[in-house]
């Protein structure tokens, strides 16, 4: 697999467990690697979306690997799964890896709805990431 591997990340167990198996992939397959992180519809004061900090950390990574790679910070408005999904066209990518959280046995019905609208409508596969349990 050439191409390029988009990855939703947030600053959380689950969406650094994405990003380490995204990069992972886009090692293993020589693959581009672009990195989404946008907050709660583009609202970057959200907890969801990255520190300058956490950015820095995760481009000094990238470049350490020598992966081709592009970071996006989107604050265009659009809800998470739909600034992916636009990535995800946009790069023409051939795989998306998003992360997921662990659920209640309720919770199990349904899937986060950024990891369910990514799920039934991106173009090429996705990859869903659950992180370790901590011990």
């Amino acid at each position: 697999m050439t191409g390029t591997v988009v990855v939703g990340y947030i600053p959380s167990p689950e969406g650094i467990a994405a990003f380490e198996r995204a990069k992972d992939e886009a090692v293993l397959h020589g693959s581009r690697l672009v990195v989404v992180n946008t907050g709660q519809n583009g609202d970057f004061a959200t907890p969801s979306f990255a520190t300058p900090q956490d950015i820095d950390a995760i481009r000094s990574e990238l470049e350490q690997t020598g992966l081709d790679h592009d970071v996006v910070q989107a604050t265009g408005g659009l809800a998470a799964a739909e600034e992916i999904l636009r990535v995800a066209d946009v790069e023409n990518a051939t795989l998306i890896v998003i992360g997921m959280r662990q659920r209640s046995p309720v919770g199990k019905l349904f899937l986060g709805s950024t990891s369910q609208q990514v799920l039934l409508d991106a173009q090429c596969a996705v990859l869903a990431v659950k992180a370790p349990r901590a011990r």
